[in-house]
């Protein structure tokens, strides 16, 4: 068991896990394989009796560092309506010890990548000495670099 699970509301766990496994992937990021060695999650499922309907009701990620937080990502019936009061930040430009052109250099990669994995670009930000992109996730979610 984790210390720490952050948790989504999404209308599709798994591409969520998805994208955020592959926005997280060097950082140590994975979607956990099925329990008891089971070959992959719709066997697992199916073997407990769980109805197809529900395979996608819920999906996580995991670091390889047990210390640092599993993002869940639950099935809820409604969409994603106002601005997120909690979001995630990848700090990608280093912060205010890094140069300011080197920020927005790494920045520039980081938004690259993650837009190509389905991230949506909104806008880049400075202050306090440091430089960041805000981005959606495929759902909507803001989360910043």
């Amino acid at each position: 068991m984790r210390p720490v699970q952050i948790v989504f509301d999404a209308q599709d766990p798994g591409r969520l896990a998805a994208f955020w496994a592959a926005a997280l992937a060097d950082r140590g990021y994975r979607v956990p394989g099925p329990p008891d060695g089971a070959a992959d999650w719709p066997s697992w499922l199916a073997a407990r009796g769980v109805p197809e309907d529900q395979w996608n009701s819920a999906s996580a990620v995991e670091s390889t560092d047990p210390a640092q937080p599993r993002l869940f990502f639950q099935r809820v019936p409604e969409p994603k309506t106002v601005k997120n009061r909690v979001h995630i930040d990848l700090q990608a430009g280093g912060g205010p010890s890094v140069p300011p052109a080197e920020q927005r250099e790494r920045i520039a990669a980081a938004v690259d990548r993650l837009t190509a994995l389905g991230a949506a670009f909104v806008e880049n930000r400075s202050g306090m000495g440091t430089s960041w992109a805000v981005l959606t996730d495929p759902e909507g979610n803001e989360f910043c670099t």
